[in-house]
């Protein structure tokens, strides 16, 4: 097995001595780790770092063998590791996708998506400017994972305007007409997973509730369950900027 491509760098674990297993997510070739010699060195810790984009070249003699990594980078975020928020983001984002996508399978939207949130995170001036990107791409992971929610039209009515609520059972959206009842029980959608554009705190921590609730009830259970604690110091972290 030979795959040479630019890939984004999702997580990286300690392996014997020095050396690290790297999760790189690739356009052409979704999710693959491999071992990198001398990973946990001086010279290649700020090359690995979640987030950045890498030239890899994996090499393996049998594709069931973990490959033999090697790396070069092509873009740094490494400043980006250094402010809380914007760390915390890039944890969770490629923490959720290492966990999550099974490997060796291409998600090229997924991997555009990814992308685009750490891009926007780095050059957006405030966190409510990436923060939209960032529950959008929850919702795209958990899309073309299996586990998609159906936004386009009310459930109980069929009619698609005014839609207002979900529902955490079905993950369906119900019109405001016949969701009022049941309000409680619901939960709101925010306006921008409808109409798309920008999104006030309120809106944006709605829709954070939202795919919250769907990532750990479908998506990141049992072993998997251990990243939601990342999300969870990104939501406090941004509870204290946007209230």
């Amino acid at each position: 097995m030979l795959i040479e491509a630019e890939a984004i760098v999702c997580g990286m674990l300690a392996h014997g001595e020095h050396g690290a297993i790297v999760r790189l997510l690739t356009a052409a070739d979704g999710l693959q780790p491999g071992y990198v010699r001398g990973g946990r060195s001086r010279r290649l810790r700020p090359v690995l770092l979640a987030g950045n984009v890498v030239q890899a070249q994996l090499r393996a003699r049998t594709s069931d063998q973990l490959a033999q990594l090697s790396v070069e980078l092509v873009h740094s975020r490494a400043a980006l590791h250094g402010e809380p928020l914007a760390a915390a983001a890039i944890d969770w984002t490629t923490a959720l996708t290492a966990v999550s996508l099974p490997e060796g399978q291409p998600y090229p939207q997924v991997h555009a998506a990814l992308e685009g949130v750490l891009a926007a995170i780095e050059a957006a001036p405030a966190a409510r400017g990436w923060a939209v990107a960032l529950v959008r791409y929850e919702l795209l992971v958990l899309a073309e994972l299996g586990f998609g929610l159906d936004l386009a039209a009310c459930a109980a009515s069929g009619a698609t305007d005014d839609l207002a609520f979900v529902s955490p059972r079905s993950g369906a959206a119900v019109s405001r007409g016949a969701g009022d009842p049941y309000a409680p029980r619901l939960f709101r959608l925010p306006r921008f997973l409808v109409e798309g554009g920008a999104a006030e705190w309120a809106d944006i921590f709605d829709g954070l509730r939202l795919t919250g609730h769907f990532l750990a009830r479908d998506l990141l259970t049992e072993r998997r369950g251990a990243v939601l604690a990342a999300r969870e110091r990104l939501v406090d972290r941004l509870k204290r900027v946007g209230g």
